[in-house]
């Protein structure tokens, strides 16, 4: 691109920092892009859980949508936190109307606490309703195992099969992430109509880990306005978490699971 990318993320809100909106434009500034947001949801949250959500009516979240498209250059989005059917529904109902060249959704289910981000009446809407339109999807092992009903992947064989499953969706692209795989690693998969690619990676053995998910597919919607490729947006991106979680013991941040060092390059 000549000019800086525009990059939008539609998530919820974390007091605390680490997750959510916080770090999706932590990553768009620390990559080179500029930030807008529509708030999805609150939370009450910080390093050791969350301990209450606030979603706002739906209509106020396409007013928000509206204010953004209605005068900014959008040049990619990232979908996270979504909280009910209903908001599920209205943002998709505003995708379709303004057709943004780029569209990567973290399928936000359960926070690291175990706390549910997303009511379950919600995951039938979020598949039928926002899979088809992605550029991009990047669910966790359990989060693909819900949006598919079957078990979670326990090999890599099986990852690439249900990525392959949510293309048939109607994905465009599909990032099987396996942080939650039994191995010494932590590789991912891309799944694209040229085949599958595997994103090997260490597994990184810190405990800040608190909004990875977030930072990785924000990071990913920054770099393809950029990049102009998806699996070479997707790798940088991945090595951006990998040095983002291994400078996250120079923060000095609550008292539980840790937020990971999105300045790592600059401070």
């Amino acid at each position: 691109m000549t000019s800086i990318p525009n990059v939008l993320t539609i998530a919820g809100s974390d007091s605390g920092g680490g997750a959510g909106i916080q770090a999706d434009l932590k990553a768009f500034s620390a990559l080179g892009a500029y930030g807008a947001s529509v708030i999805t949801a609150l939370t009450a949250q910080n390093t050791r859980g969350v301990t209450a959500v606030h979603a706002p009516e739906p209509a106020f979240i396409t007013a928000q949508l509206d204010a953004v498209f209605d005068d900014i250059r959008i040049d990619a989005v990232k979908i996270g936190m979504l909280a009910n059917a209903g908001i599920v529904r209205a943002v998709a109902e505003a995708l379709r109307r303004y057709r943004p060249a780029h569209i990567v959704l973290d399928t936000v289910m359960i926070s690291k606490s175990n706390h549910a981000l997303l009511a379950p009446e919600a995951v039938a809407a979020l598949r039928d309703e926002l899979l088809p339109l992605a550029t991009l999807v990047t669910p966790n092992l359990p989060e693909a195992a819900a949006l598919l009903g079957t078990q979670s992947a326990a090999d890599e064989d099986a990852m690439v099969r249900q990525g392959e499953a949510l293309r048939a969706l109607g994905a465009k692209a599909v990032l099987v992430k396996g942080g939650h795989l039994a191995s010494s690693d932590s590789p991912d998969w891309l799944i694209e109509d040229g085949g599958a690619l595997r994103l090997g990676g260490a597994r990184v053995p810190l405990p800040n880990t608190h909004g990875t998910g977030c930072t990785l597919s924000s990071a990913i919607a920054a770099l393809i306005p950029q990049s102009g490729d998806l699996a070479t947006a997707t790798a940088e991106a991945k090595r951006y978490l990998t040095g983002a979680i291994e400078a996250s013991a120079r923060l000095q941040v609550g008292s539980g699971v840790g937020p990971v060092h999105h300045f790592f390059r600059w401070w």
